[in-house]
């Protein structure tokens, strides 16, 4: 079945609301330029996810003030699936799993996304490069450049394992804080990535996707 844009906007909302709680109950949702560029999306769509999400109860639009998750919404009734982000497993367990599913995630991107899909990937790329220079955090980045490459195969259910994907990824960046190789790593190994996405070549994304994973494994000490 293939869902509207927006029904998948509505949903990648809801993920950032229950699972990777951004927005917490009574939470104003940041403007709509802000979302819409960060979702890589025009306001219009933007638009249409959050009347969904409003007509489902999980969010309030307040006239003049904003968009706001509602105060009384249960975050543990949105999905059962959600309780994959309470998994407590150690970091080789995390990285196995990513093994398993990023590299195909990758080959499917590099066969399904858009051309808009690949550009974005390409700046959260650009944007994790950027924080490096800086000396900033970039975890919030490296998660939306992992998402934006899952939401590319256009599979439905892989927003759902994005939790444990995280959880690597947020430990993988502190880990690397103390490893500067893993970060020159890392940066090189996107740059393959992406320039394998914008080719078009599933299998040369897949083979960088795991190379990737295992460089990451090898300098953490977790192979």
């Amino acid at each position: 079945m293939i869902h509207r844009l927006s029904d998948r906007v509505a949903d990648d909302i809801l993920t950032m609301i229950t699972i990777e709680k951004r927005f917490l109950p009574g939470e104003k949702l940041p403007n709509e330029n802000r979302m819409a560029e960060e979702l890589g999306i025009s306001r219009t769509t933007l638009r249409e996810a959050v009347r969904i999400l409003a007509a489902n109860g999980v969010v309030e639009i307040q006239r003049g003030r904003g968009t706001y998750v509602r105060k009384d919404l249960k975050l543990d009734e949105k999905g059962a699936l959600s309780t994959l982000g309470c998994i407590k497993t150690d970091i080789r367990d995390l990285y196995e799993v990513r093994l398993i599913v990023e590299p195909e995630a990758a080959f499917l991107a590099a066969q399904r996304a858009g051309d808009e899909e690949i550009r974005h990937i390409v700046l959260l790329g650009t944007e994790i490069e950027r924080a490096v220079s800086e000396n900033r955090d970039r975890t919030e980045v490296e998660r939306s450049f992992h998402k934006a490459i899952a939401k590319a195969t256009h599979n439905e259910f892989m927003n759902k394992l994005m939790p444990v994907i995280y959880q690597s990824i947020d430990q993988g960046v502190r880990l690397s804080v103390q490893n500067p190789k893993v970060v020159r790593d890392t940066l090189q190994d996107h740059r393959l990535i992406t320039e394998f996405l914008v080719a078009g070549n599933p299998e040369g994304a897949r083979h960088a996707m795991k190379i990737h994973l295992l460089h990451a494994m090898q300098e953490l000490g977790i192979d």
